[in-house]
């Protein structure tokens, strides 16, 4: 697990996971990881036209991906390890279309010793308009 690193040194360390991944994980190379600490993780992303559907708006499937990932990492903050999905659910509210900004927050509700709890709202930058809200339980290993 190593230590528990916060703010512009998470930010670097989520980054470079994601610039040196050769798996899925690319997936989020057009994700920029804003802040994080304390169990808490600030993501923000231009819909780009690899992240859109057929009609044009935000693909749900890469919005369950970032909601995967961005509230693995908020977990990730904490003396956790990034433990493995047991639960994934995802509530779409609002198409977002290519061009809006995207600004992802992640916040850890609780993390015990073997699961660990975790929420998740991707809104629009220029009006907080709300366009998913997620969540994700975890089997971890947390100190």
């Amino acid at each position: 697990m190593g230590t528990v690193k916060k703010g512009a040194d998470f930010v670097k360390a989520i980054t470079s996971i994601i610039t040196k991944s050769t798996g899925f994980e690319r997936t989020m190379k057009k994700v920029q990881i804003i802040d994080g600490a304390d169990g808490k993780c600030t993501a923000e992303f231009k819909v780009e036209p690899e992240h859109v559907n057929r009609g044009g708006f935000l693909h749900g499937g890469f919005t369950a991906t970032v909601v995967d990932m961005v509230t693995t990492y908020a977990l990730m903050s904490k003396p956790c390890n990034p433990g493995v999905t047991v639960d994934l659910h995802v509530t779409y509210l609002k198409a977002a279309k290519e061009g809006d900004t995207i600004v992802v927050s992640a916040n850890t509700i609780r993390a015990g010793k073997k699961l660990a709890f975790i929420e998740c709202v991707l809104m629009q930058k220029n009006d907080g308009a709300i366009v998913a809200k997620g969540s994700q339980t975890k089997f971890v290993e947390c100190m």
